[in-house]
């Protein structure tokens, strides 16, 4: 199980959450920043430090956020 940025980060991009993740599976994307769904520990760390609440549990994305699990994953191939 992962974390998923979904699309709130496009238009605000705050980095709060790369600086707090202890894994350091965070990582800058061109529109926006993603989570390496394989790298991800669950600690939710990074939820709380989100200034625009764009970090969601995995199974709990709206199925019109889904494509946001997708783009992490082609993002880290």
């Amino acid at each position: 199980m992962a974390f998923v940025i979904t699309d709130a980060c496009s238009n605000e991009k705050a980095a709060e959450c790369v600086g707090i993740c202890p894994v350091d599976c965070i990582e800058e994307g061109p529109d926006q920043f993603f989570i390496d769904p394989n790298a991800c520990i669950d600690c939710g760390a990074c939820v709380a430090t989100c200034p625009v609440n764009a970090i969601v549990d995995e199974h709990d994305l709206s199925p019109e956020q889904e494509e946001q699990l997708e783009k992490a994953e082609a993002f880290f191939g």
